[in-house]
């Protein structure tokens, strides 16, 4: 049997991954993806509901969704939801490593115009030399509003040439946060914030604040032999952002077609819900974040609007399940080292489960069961992930997720080379994998 990381990617493969790429390239900042996700979901026919609202049965059920800052949540709520219904939940984020503005930004020197940044989660910063790079984000205005913004490619990080560091292929390249990484924007004198007014359509005093962070100009793209790769910045974690989106809006629809088989539920339909919370890449401990209330304010409001309590809503929380969708690493073939000798995660195998000791990843063995079934329901393959003992791993929002609200949660992902790089890479057939793994588990 020819194994899929062998097989060219086939025409729906291709199609989700380009479709991925599109989702990527309207999303260059955790803003942008929620208002693209948002945009998708209107299209798919769910509607908007207001936090500062109040929310009765009829609001909640059907087809709806959320947005708090760069976050978003969505549901689908079957016609017999009640208060005795459980949530299947595929949880994201919508950050990435970034270089981000500072405050009062305008820098200057050898008669060029630079801006100041700070990092933002932990990036690969030599991934970000050499690029030509956009700002995007949000600025909030003096009125009390808020737009989006995104420029084109108007900055870059310039390298030191070899000929003034002679060593640097030997020794390695060391950067200074500080000093080495303040982008070029103009000759002579310019102005940021004037920019990035013109750009939104605004003036520049009526900017208050911003949240604004630099972005690899660069389009995702397929290549490789049989273009078998995706090459694209923050496929971490929009990869996972667009496979919850998508299932979501599959599992709505009723489109049998998400999954291979697509079998009946054995029992009554749970609400299928979908968050993508924003600072992952930082702690997760902000108002949008996986640390803060948004899911337990949405659930909490959900299950009251059905009818429910908070003895009834902790019986539905202990029923429910979610799955913390995260990329995670392929093994490297030039760093096989690095990795665990028998586990060894590859490009196009499929959605791998994420497990580790130390409870940095949620998933335990009623969780691996309960993915398991969702992908052999799809027909989708499945791998695991563990790390090397010397090499500890990082977290995720899930068990964050699980420590805050109870449910079972498990980790999985996307496999992912070049993770934290300005430009990361997956295979062409991953996406769509996750997404069909994606909406059998949000099925039940």
């Amino acid at each position: 049997m020819t194994p899929f990381s062998a097989a060219a990617p086939s025409p729906r493969a291709r199609t989700t991954a380009e479709d991925l790429g599109d989702f990527v390239t309207a999303s260059p900042s955790s803003f942008h993806a929620v208002r693209e996700s948002a945009r998708r979901l209107e299209q798919a026919g769910f509607t908007a509901l207001e936090e500062t609202a109040p929310w009765s049965a009829a609001d909640v059920a059907g087809d709806r969704f959320v947005v708090r800052d760069g976050s978003l949540i969505a549901w689908s709520a079957p016609r017999t939801a009640d208060a005795t219904t459980p949530w299947r939940i595929v949880g994201s984020h919508t950050d990435s490593p970034a270089l981000k503005l500072k405050p009062n930004p305008e820098l200057d020197a050898e008669g060029l115009a630079q801006v100041g940044v700070e990092i933002y989660g932990g990036p690969l910063l030599n991934s970000w030399l050499d690029r030509e790079l956009r700002l995007a984000g949000r600025l909030a205005l003096a009125d009390g509003t808020t737009t989006l913004v995104a420029t084109p490619g108007i900055l870059r990080v310039p390298q030191l040439a070899v000929h003034l560091d002679r060593a640097v292929n030997q020794e390695g390249l060391r950067l200074d946060p500080q000093r080495h990484l303040q982008p070029i924007l103009a000759l002579g004198e310019s102005d940021v914030m004037e920019l990035l007014a013109a750009e939104a359509g605004v003036r520049a005093a009526d900017i208050v604040g911003f949240d604004i962070v630099t972005v690899d100009s660069q389009a995702p793209a397929l290549f490789g032999a049989h273009e078998e790769f995706l090459a694209s910045g923050r496929l971490d974690n929009l990869t996972s952002v667009h496979a919850g989106l998508q299932a979501l809006i599959a599992v709505a629809a009723g489109d049998g077609t998400a999954s291979a088989t697509s079998p009946a539920s054995p029992g009554p339909a749970p609400i299928a819900l979908m968050v993508a919370n924003d600072h992952e890449e930082v702690g997760s401990s902000s108002r949008s974040g996986a640390g803060g209330p948004f899911l337990e304010d949405v659930l909490v409001r959900m299950h009251a609007a059905l009818g429910g309590d908070e003895a009834s809503r902790r019986q539905a929380l202990a029923s429910s399940m979610v799955l913390s969708a995260d990329a995670g690493h392929a093994a490297h073939p030039n760093y096989p080292e690095r990795h665990d000798p028998v586990t060894r995660p590859r490009l196009g195998d499929g959605p791998m489960l994420k497990i580790n000791a130390q409870q940095r990843y949620a998933t335990d063995a009623v969780g691996i069961a309960a993915f398991v079934a969702a992908c052999e329901s799809a027909g989708v393959p499945h791998q695991t992930f563990v790390s090397n003992n010397a090499m500890p791993c990082g977290s995720t929002i899930g068990p964050i997720t699980a420590t805050r609200l109870g449910m079972t949660t498990i980790d999985v992902g996307l496999t992912l080379l070049s993770m934290h790089s300005a430009r990361e890479m997956c295979a062409t057939a991953d996406p769509l994998l996750l997404q069909q793994a994606a909406a059998a588990f949000l099925r039940g």
